[in-house]
């Protein structure tokens, strides 16, 4: 990026809510909603399972277990885990209907090959 941190984070926020924008935009042809949780929500701290919540969690744990179900978490996992049922959960707060099962992320018939045909000599012959 830049030396001037300032301007680096300025650059990197505005990327980042250029790309929301256009993620709310395709969202909202295909009929679709964004849902944007609360930046200070603990996703990793929070047991998926139990809904405990650690008071620490230095960022070089990768790993964790619950103390008080013994569920042992996958730091990432988990906290996907909790972003989804935190943004399934708003939304029935707003009483919208939903459907977060990842619908139809790929094309069925599968991703068409970009690949250029070269004929043989015996084929142009």
């Amino acid at each position: 990026m830049v030396r001037n941190r300032n301007l680096a984070k300025a650059i990197s926020d505005a990327g980042w809510g250029m790309f929301t924008n256009f993620l709310a935009y395709k969202l909202e042809d295909k009929g679709g909603v964004l849902v944007e949780i609360d930046r200070w929500f603990p996703s990793s701290k929070l047991c998926s399972n139990c809904y405990n919540q650690v008071s620490e969690l230095p960022l070089d744990v990768r790993e964790w277990t619950c103390p008080h179900c013994k569920t042992h978490h996958d730091r990432d996992g988990n906290a996907a885990t909790n972003i989804r049922a935190e943004g399934i959960r708003m939304l029935q707060v707003d009483g919208t209907s939903i459907s977060a099962d990842g619908g139809e992320v790929r094309p069925k018939g599968g991703r068409k090959s970009v690949l250029w045909h070269c004929p043989l000599k015996s084929e142009t012959a």
